[in-house]
């Protein structure tokens, strides 16, 4: 993972106590296959460690279905009601943000990457406790299913 010049990281905080994400809240990680073949391994790793599949977005099927052009973008929502209830029985509104959320997209140069929010992002956004153990575990999760996407095998 390339690391931030800190004039940009600076940026970046400067912008989310803003209300803007910031990018340094963003984990993204390239892929050596394709968005659609990076998001079936995404699925296929999502349903074998047992959570369940909500949704799976192709943003640029949707762009051709309007005349516009997209890069190849896919979103998959993902989660496992075990671990994304507790977030929501202290704040609901943590149900803005659950369940996870996983996004593919080619850039202009033909690399796909694959990303996602931090979930320490849950904890700011809606006053939950920074040492929860669920969002340990969330991230946890979101880093070995996104690793077997974007494996190379």
């Amino acid at each position: 993972m390339r690391r931030l010049p800190t004039f940009l990281a600076t940026l970046t905080l400067g912008a989310s106590a803003l209300g803007t994400p910031a990018l340094a809240e963003m984990v993204t990680k390239t892929s050596p296959h394709s968005v659609s073949q990076t998001m079936d391994r995404l699925q296929a790793a999502v349903e074998g460690a047992g959570a369940t599949l909500f949704a799976r977005v192709d943003h640029a099927a949707g762009a051709a279905g309007v005349d516009m052009d997209l890069r190849p973008t896919e979103l998959m929502i993902f989660g496992n009601p075990k671990l994304g209830t507790p977030p929501m029985q202290t704040n609901q509104t943590a149900g803005l943000d659950l369940p996870l959320r996983v996004l593919a997209y080619e850039d202009a140069e033909g690399v796909v990457h694959v990303t996602y929010h931090d979930p320490a992002r849950l904890a700011a956004d809606h006053g939950l406790p920074a040492d929860a153990p669920y969002l340990g575990m969330m991230k946890g999760a979101l880093d070995t299913l996104t690793s077997k996407a974007v494996a190379s095998e």
